[in-house]
């Protein structure tokens, strides 16, 4: 079974619509708790990559920042409407990585994940609703590049 290690947002938790997405397309989830501070979210997420080698990360808002600013160890990530350009100092993430963000975000501009897609070669999908991402075109999308 493949193993998705799924980083919520800064105002999220673990738990949510695009976790029990993930669970529902029968993929095991790691999905750890994050609301803390940048430094220690990040600790978390690279310890939760070290211990359970995920095939697939995913990152979403905040927690597409984290996932740009951690070693993967070769898992792809997908990033939904990542915060990259608010927290962290990556501004690159390797070609294998998909973008998923609503043109009609009103949080992290959908601006951003064109120029990180643009300096990296990553695919940007255009998709969902809005910042949230959790409306089923979204979620579906997401599930489909797991």
């Amino acid at each position: 079974m493949k193993k998705v290690l799924l980083l919520h947002g800064k105002e999220s938790q673990p738990g949510g619509s695009k976790a029990q997405a993930i669970k529902g397309a029968g993929f095991e989830l790691i999905n750890p708790d994050l609301r803390t501070g940048w430094a220690e979210a990040l600790q978390i997420a690279q310890d939760a990559v070290d211990i359970h080698q995920p095939d697939v990360v995913v990152g979403s808002s905040r927690g597409g920042a984290i996932a740009v600013n951690i070693d993967t160890n070769g898992a792809p990530r997908v990033l939904i409407a990542p915060a990259w350009n608010m927290f962290g100092s990556a501004d690159t993430v390797p070609s294998n990585t998909v973008i998923l963000h609503s043109e009609a975000d009103k949080i992290v501009p959908f601006e951003d994940s064109v120029d990180l897609s643009s300096r990296s070669g990553a695919k940007l999908v255009s998709v969902g609703a809005g910042h949230r991402m959790s409306d089923s075109e979204a979620l579906s999308a997401m599930v489909s590049y797991l």
